[in-house]
């Protein structure tokens, strides 16, 4: 048996010593590959600059080239944020190396906004008198929206393309939570507030199908103006369009003038070697998003190095209560970054780009009051992305002035509370019972709390009615810190803001007319008004947070992102049913959060 003990624990440390050489080993390979990547991008003459839009976009996309590796993924790509795609852009307008845009954007799985703001940018760079030549096996609606900003849309033979008007789905677990015994206990303010419904309703509230209606036909406006004056097609044909679906495969596609032809990818790159003036029998000059924003450029209108600068602070993903990172708002992260920009003389303004649902109410306050501060020393400019609601409107209400896209999600001005508790799992289904002692009257307010796959911790026990009460009190008084703060930095009364609130999501239309917004734009206006409240000509962009080193993020999220990836595979299909029980468990404290991510088909 000692033999046994003595071999089996040599095993043991070997293999794990093995596994640490292995992966010290592997780090190094990474370091050096990564150091090798980091040479001097080099742009060709002719070159067409392909701008990839299927792929998921953030405001910003970390600069770590090993995020995405992993033992399922050894091979990551380059990821681009519109930050990088909006600054590629405008240099490639002005680079004389760059002829045209190859516009990849087939299925385009993208926020609204992010949507609405790069096509802005794409019809900017046509006028330089340049190319945009868009291809695609499929386009998805979002993709062809993106498409028609092109001089040339072409679609492959027998090929796709989908347009029938905008539908939302909604995913309820109330009978999974009533199958395995768990009861969310909800306290709320807000008839609209409807981030809370998939955990106590089986269908959309009516409250909540009104607001949901109004929203994506806001957007499904937008889409067809737009298209209409590219395309030269009426907004009344394209609804009769979409009503009858008429476009039903890649003749229907070309008749109905949503296409230009019909044609394979080698015809269109062989035009494309046309447009650039390249010989026949040499190969297509490219270079994509991610190698060209790093390109150097010396931009001949500009000249010497700008002392001044305007800071752009990233406010992206849920608003937690912990540090935050990349992709997530915490009371770390964000507050420390806009005390930074506000203490430097030599940053003039501050943008606070906001692409958030909300979250944690208490992070909110936080991140509010850093607003209020460094708005006393100089401008603050808020640029919503896709959503800024709930916690995401918040935190940049007392700004100087608030500017979203048309199609912005935002609004949602509304609080919840959510308990999980588990009394019936935990007794009938698991068979476990509870006993206590205690020292005052609520010691065990909420009950004891258990270790649950998912959800966290639930309580032993239903809350009592005093208990609901006392919750409901607090949820009442952020409510009314909540409007009290966007009738301060609206300058409205709180009955006006409350009138419009209640949990209430908006598009940015429809909070320009409401003013919970000041105008309408992307994230290069907010920068050109953060300008012009500075009173600078010249000036220079500076982002914040400040990204954490590459190789230390990557050691830190290796398991991570493998359990991650294995939970992508085995799951497949049920893995969104997955993230939604899963986002359950963030509901811990009161919650200033918009009703779920919307996805709109």
């Amino acid at each position: 048996m000692r033999k046994f003990l003595k071999y089996t624990l040599a095993t043991f440390v070997g293999v794990i010593a093995g596994f640490i050489v292995i992966l010290l080993i592997t780090i190094g390979l990474i370091g050096s590959l990564a150091a090798l990547g980091e040479k001097e991008v080099v742009v060709k003459e002719k070159s067409t600059l392909v701008v990839d839009l299927d792929q998921a976009l953030q405001d910003r996309a970390s600069e770590n080239p090993f995020e995405d590796f992993g033992p399922f993924n050894l091979n990551p790509s380059k990821k681009v944020g519109l930050n990088q795609i909006l600054s590629s852009l405008k240099k490639a307008a002005k680079d004389n190396r760059i002829k045209g845009i190859y516009l990849k954007s087939s299925i385009a799985p993208i926020g609204m906004a992010h949507a609405q703001e790069v096509r802005k940018a794409l019809l900017e760079f046509k006028e330089s008198g340049k190319f945009i030549i868009s291809h695609g096996n499929y386009f998805s609606q979002k993709g062809y929206y993106l498409a028609s900003a092109s001089d040339k849309v072409y679609l492959t033979p027998t090929g796709s393309l989908d347009f029938k008007g905008l539908a939302t789905y909604v995913q309820f677990i109330k009978g999974t939570l009533e199958k395995i015994g768990i009861k969310p206990e909800i306290i709320r303010h807000g008839k609209f507030k409807a981030a809370v419904e998939p955990l106590i309703l089986d269908k959309m509230s009516d409250a909540n199908r009104e607001q949901n209606l109004t929203f994506i036909t806001s957007i499904w406006k937008e889409i067809t103006k737009e298209i209409s004056q590219s395309r030269n097609i009426s907004v009344e044909e394209l609804e009769q369009i979409a009503n009858n679906l008429s476009i039903r495969d890649d003749k229907t596609a070309l008749e109905y003038k949503f296409v230009d032809q019909l044609k394979f990818k080698n015809e269109v790159i062989d035009e494309l070697k046309e447009l650039c003036d390249i010989k026949k029998g040499k190969k297509l000059r490219t270079i994509s998003v991610a190698d060209y924003y790093k390109a150097p450029f010396k931009d001949p209108e500009v000249k010497g190095l700008a002392k001044d600068k305007i800071a752009i602070i990233y406010a992206q993903g849920t608003v937690i209560d912990g540090e935050g990172d990349i992709y997530s708002i915490g009371y770390e992260n964000i507050p420390e970054a806009i005390r930074t920009a506000a203490e430097d003389s030599t940053i003039k303004a501050i943008v606070l780009r906001v692409n958030s649902g909300g979250g944690s109410a208490l992070t909110s306050e936080i991140i509010w009051n850093e607003v209020n501060k460094a708005k006393a020393v100089k401008p603050v400019i808020a640029s919503m992305g896709n959503y800024a609601a709930s916690g995401g409107y918040y935190i940049l209400c007392n700004t100087d002035r608030i500017i979203a896209e048309p199609t912005t999600l935002t609004g949602s001005i509304g609080v919840f509370g959510v308990i999980m508790t588990g009394e019936k799992l935990l007794k009938k289904t698991l068979g476990l019972s509870f006993d206590h002692v205690k020292t005052n009257d609520h010691a065990d307010f909420g009950g004891a709390a258990m270790p649950f796959p998912l959800f966290g911790a639930i309580a032993s026990r239903d809350l009592t009615q005093q208990e609901k009460d006392i919750i409901q009190t607090g949820v009442e008084q952020v409510y009314d810190i909540f409007v009290s703060h966007v009738a301060e930095g609206r300058k409205m009364t709180k009955e006006a803001v409350d009138a419009i609130g209640q949990g209430r999501i908006w598009s940015g239309t429809s909070a320009l007319e409401l003013g919970l917004v000041d105008e309408l734009g992307g994230l290069r206006r907010a920068i050109e008004v953060a300008k012009e409240k500075a009173g600078v000509d010249k000036y220079r962009i500076v982002e914040y947070p400040k990204q954490k080193d590459a190789m230390e993020e990557f050691i830190k999220n290796f398991s991570t992102s493998a359990q991650t990836k294995l939970l992508e595979v085995q799951l497949g299909s049920q893995y969104p049913m997955f993230k939604t029980l899963e986002q359950a468990k963030e509901y811990s404290g009161i919650q200033a959060r918009m009703p779920y991510i919307m996805e709109i088909y």
